[in-house]
């Protein structure tokens, strides 16, 4: 693993250089970080609660902080206590409870040419709300969700899952297909449902029926509040101001120098010393 020593040199009043050194593990997931979370991104980190990390395929998952975007290929997990709010393009928002791992695999947007929509990301354990965006109301048959149990298409929906081993849904408004090897079950605006395994068809069930732990997830992701509907130009996702903002598709050195210094404080095996 390679190692980054940074190095300050300030001249005092004596005109002696102080030197301040941090060195850092991982250099090249610092890299991969500032390239993949930047240009090309498709999604922005709206709000973020305790500890929740991002990586893109095998690259070492940093820490996050709002308005950092990230784009297909990046895994998300949220830790104890934890919780992080993600804005797409065309509006969709997704919230991640505590103790979640999700996936965004595949994202194609442009406003004028609906006929290319396609959203797709998938939760490998924990909890999420899914709250559609424009991909969603006006191509439902493009945005999947996918689950290790079944793959939920989205038709406008405001929907919560979670994942105990069987899976969950709690559907607010619109409607949700649940898909598998057994057959589809489409769950309607108020309805709960659950699917125990890939070959087993989903069937509804009453809240009494729902695990202490997931109708606590439901309730806690419930009471997000969350803007509704597409952003208006296609552009920036909502949330996306501050340092990680992008200007004419480039990434501004204010959202390099941000994400460094967010690294550099985030990360536990800094050293720094001073040598007179």
């Amino acid at each position: 693993m390679g190692r980054l020593q940074v190095q300050v040199r300030v001249v005092g009043p004596q005109r002696e250089p102080l030197v301040v050194s941090s060195t850092l593990s991982g250099v090249s997931g610092i890299c991969v970080y500032l390239l993949a979370f930047g240009a090309s991104a498709n999604g922005v980190f709206q709000s973020v609660i305790g500890d929740v990390q991002a990586s893109v395929e095998s690259a070492t998952p940093v820490a996050v902080f709002v308005a950092r975007r990230f784009q297909p290929g990046t895994t998300i997990t949220t830790g104890a206590n934890s919780r992080a709010v993600l804005r797409f393009d065309d509006g969709h928002a997704i919230v991640l409870n505590e103790n979640t791992e999700f996936r965004f695999t595949d994202y194609r947007f442009i406003r004028d040419r609906p006929q290319e929509d396609t959203f797709a990301v998938e939760l490998v354990k924990g909890a999420l709300r899914s709250v559609a965006g424009l991909i969603g109301q006006r191509s439902g048959n493009r945005v999947s969700l996918s689950l290790p149990q079944a793959t939920i298409g989205i038709r406008g929906a405001d929907f919560m899952v979670a994942l105990v081993n069987p899976a969950y849904v709690s559907v607010l408004k619109g409607a949700i297909g649940v898909t598998n090897a057994a057959g589809a079950v489409t769950f309607s605006a108020g309805a709960l449902g659950t699917v125990a395994t890939g070959t087993t068809v989903a069937a509804p069930i009453a809240a009494s029926a729902l695990p202490a732990g997931v109708s606590a997830a439901f309730d806690s992701l419930g009471s997000v509040a969350l803007g509704f509907g597409a952003t208006g130009s296609g552009g920036a996702s909502v949330g996306a101001t501050g340092a990680g903002a992008r200007q004419g598709g480039w990434v501004t050195a204010a959202a390099v120098a941000a994400a460094v210094a967010g690294i550099l404080s985030a990360a536990g095996n800094n050293t720094v010393t001073a040598n007179h």
